[in-house]
């Protein structure tokens, strides 16, 4: 169903840490954060479903959408609890996805570390059929030999299977037979395809993405299933959609097959949520800062819309290091994630150095001071200890926060073993996670041939408006947004999404030789195949864009750049076209381009279809703030680095306040803004708040 003004929409988003719902009613959106609940996510969602509900004095039956994203599939990779999944593929390539490519996050290390595979090589089978790479038929498909790998497949307790044969993208005849034979012998096993999962060349890629999948469907398919009856039965009768990887919404009929689009789903809410703010404000360029309970995720943002990418890994083996993960080849928003949030654990390594994260204390048993079991100081500890959380007001008050315990579990796991004092010990937790981010965000900057100091801080998220100033001056950032309800961007990025579908499919045709009919054909096929998956979430006669791109290099490179397409169908003139957009895109890119000595050529086409994103700006409810507590408090504050008096400020009285100098901290339900003694706070008109800076960072001297 495509979103209309006149709905009443629910946004869930479940992290690691904390589930986040937003509601929008009646130009109202009342919010929810509560912990996560990880023996049964839906649990949580229910509960915080209930609490907006009744804030929003609306029924069950009066919602008309939910839109929901989750962590589930990308936890079930990391952790390593999928399904039982066998792969079959062609005789010969058992092993592709345990070889991989070249690539190495560790160019000189003789004992270099590599992500397993989903699949062990025990429950890796083949058969005896080949294609080519035009798709004609070397060696039949042996259906005999399918049936003598039942026995095998069955002892190896298989429940998800993934198929995966050569040049499967070129036609799908041989692993469309194997589907429907494994189908109508072992109807239980949810069987994935790679000519459907990822129908583009580079079996590595290909193979992992087709496994992924297999690996994780029964598990989100259970999930899904679950979570629909659970709503119908507390009388939610609307219709849920899923956040995709790539930023668009599908039906949960579409999530149950791919499910692997879901990988990054939550952290796709949150750049939307960035992109419409940058768009509302006019700011041309932004960095998306996304900081919860247990990551930390940066995406660029040029021109309103987010970097995105068709590769992505998942399950990385070396922080921030590219090829030490399960590549997955995707539609995927371009981020750099990295396991810095308000739950990760600090200590000392056996070196005497301070540490902070990857490792999370999530939701159970949480950091210290959540007084829930967890004994290991947290960067949410740190935060306590330096005075810029109110232990009565956290999550608006609904929860009371355990300084004793913060400040037992800082002495013993931080200050103790570094010799230090508490106060140090907090803020150089503070510093490191802070640095951590800082240098995962100019890294990626970097990657992508863009600055960073030019760019405006867009920053959201339970544990971000904590950090941002922090982080602003170790970025040389100048202007910051703190958007309303901030503490749940992406549960509300998930109701700015527009229904969407993308498919990739590997064409390849040289421009010297290049049929224009044959490229046609595919992507009419294309788009009808897009369309298809749109029209079964979208409103009857909603307004459908259209968006086609192909991938393409220079005759002999290895890798290729993205094109967008002119509308309509390719004429007979289209290779020269092709050629003059293809040799102005490689100069954008790379400041140059061979045209003069190499040919163009296209490998790969993708079309995407989408509905329009919905547009509004929502008043925020109050509800929870005023419990808060106005006044000063001791706090310490990085820009000068010593404890000072913050003015407490509550959201919703910036208005009638005017500009607020820091230092002080702004208070609302989901989260506080730490505005440093450098950066100024005014509120605007859409309800966001913009912080400047009114002067250099000035450390304070060593006595």
């Amino acid at each position: 169903m495509q979103i209309a003004e006149t709905q009443v929409r629910v946004g869930i988003d479940i992290g690691g840490t904390f589930t986040d719902v937003a509601l929008e009613s009646k130009g109202t959106r009342y919010t929810a954060k509560l912990l996560t609940t990880p023996d049964n996510p839906v649990d949580a969602c229910m509960e915080g479903l209930g609490r907006v509900v009744s804030e929003a004095k609306v029924s069950p039956g009066d919602i008309d959408v939910i839109v929901h994203g989750t962590t589930l599939a990308t936890n079930a990779v990391i952790e390593r609890k999928g399904a039982v999944t066998s792969m079959v593929t062609t005789e010969g390539f058992r092993d592709v996805i345990e070889i991989g490519t070249e690539g190495r996050p560790e160019q000189y290390d003789v004992n270099i570390l590599k992500p397993e595979p989903l699949v062990p090589r025990r429950r890796r089978f083949t058969v005896s059929e080949r294609l080519n790479s035009a798709g004609e038929v070397l060696k039949p498909l042996d259906e005999a030999a399918l049936e003598a790998l039942l026995p095998s497949l069955d002892e190896a307790g298989t429940e998800a299977l993934a198929i995966c044969f050569l040049h499967a993208y070129v036609d799908s005849v041989h692993e469309a037979a194997a589907r429907d034979f494994f189908a109508t012998r072992r109807p239980d096993w949810l069987i994935s395809c790679s000519f459907d999962i990822s129908p583009e060349f580079r079996e590595f890629e290909r193979f992992s993405t087709t496994c992924t999948n297999a690996y994780v469907q029964p598990q989100v398919s259970k999930y899904l299933a679950e979570f629909q009856e659970r709503l119908k039965a507390a009388g939610y009768g609307c219709e849920m959609l899923m956040m995709l990887s790539s930023g668009g919404l599908t039906t949960v009929q579409t999530a149950r097959v791919f499910p692997v689009r879901l990988i990054e789903s939550g952290p796709a809410g949150g750049a939307i949520f960035a992109c419409d703010v940058a768009r509302r404000l006019s700011i041309g360029q932004a960095i998306s800062f996304d900081m919860g309970g247990t990551t930390a995720k940066i995406c660029l943002i040029d021109d309103y819309k987010a970097q995105s990418s068709r590769r992505f890994e998942v399950a990385r083996v070396y922080r921030f290091r590219k090829d030490s993960g399960l590549p997955l080849r995707i539609p995927v928003i371009d981020m750099v994630e990295i396991g810095a949030g308000g739950g990760s654990i600090a200590g000392v390594d056996a070196l005497g150095r301070l540490t902070v994260g990857p490792e999370s204390a999530g939701s159970a048993p949480g950091p210290a001071c959540y007084g829930l079991g967890g004994s290991q100081p947290t960067v949410t500890d740190a935060n306590l200890a330096l005075g810029r959380i109110d232990p009565v007001g956290f999550a608006g008050g609904s929860m009371h926060l355990d300084t004793g315990a913060t400040d037992a579990a800082l002495a013993q796991s931080v200050a103790e073993p570094m010799g230090m004092s508490p106060l140090a010990a907090a803020y150089g937790v503070t510093e490191m996670v802070c640095e951590n981010m800082a240098s995962a965000a100019r890294v990626h900057a970097i990657e992508s041939g863009k600055n960073v100091d030019d760019r405006t801080l867009i920053a959201f998220g339970g544990a971000a408006p904590l950090h941002v100033c922090q982080m602003a001056d170790k970025l040389g950032i100048d202007r910051i947004i703190i958007p309303s309800n901030a503490g749940v961007g992406s549960a509300v990025g998930f109701l700015r999404a527009p229904v969407s579908y993308e498919v990739v499919q590997t064409h390849y045709q040289q421009l010297d030789h290049f049929d224009v009919g044959a490229a046609n054909a595919a992507l009419n096929q294309m788009e009808r195949q897009a369309e298809a998956h749109v029209k079964l979430g979208a409103e009857d006669g909603a307004k459908l864009t259209l968006r086609r791109v192909a991938y393409m290099r220079y005759h002999g490179q290895g890798h290729e750049i993205s094109v967008v397409l002119p509308e309509g169908p390719l004429g007979n003139d289209a290779a020269s076209e092709l050629q003059k957009l293809f040799d102005a895109e490689y100069n954008i890119v790379f400041g140059r381009n061979i045209g003069n000595i190499a040919s163009g050529e296209i490998v790969s086409l993708a079309v995407t279809v989408t509905t329009e994103p919905y547009d509004d700006v929502m008043a925020s409810s109050s509800g929870g703030v005023d419990s808060i507590a106005r006044g000063t408090r001791r706090a310490f504050d990085s820009a000068s680095e010593t404890e000072m008096d913050f003015t407490i400020v509550p959201r919703d009285t910036l208005p009638s306040v005017g500009p607020v100098a820091g230092p002080a901290v702004i208070t609302e339900k989901e989260t506080s803004i730490v505005v440093s003694s450098v950066f100024e706070a005014r509120v605007l008109e859409g309800g966001d708040i913009d912080l400047r800076r009114t002067a250099k960072r000035a450390l304070a001297k060593e006595a």
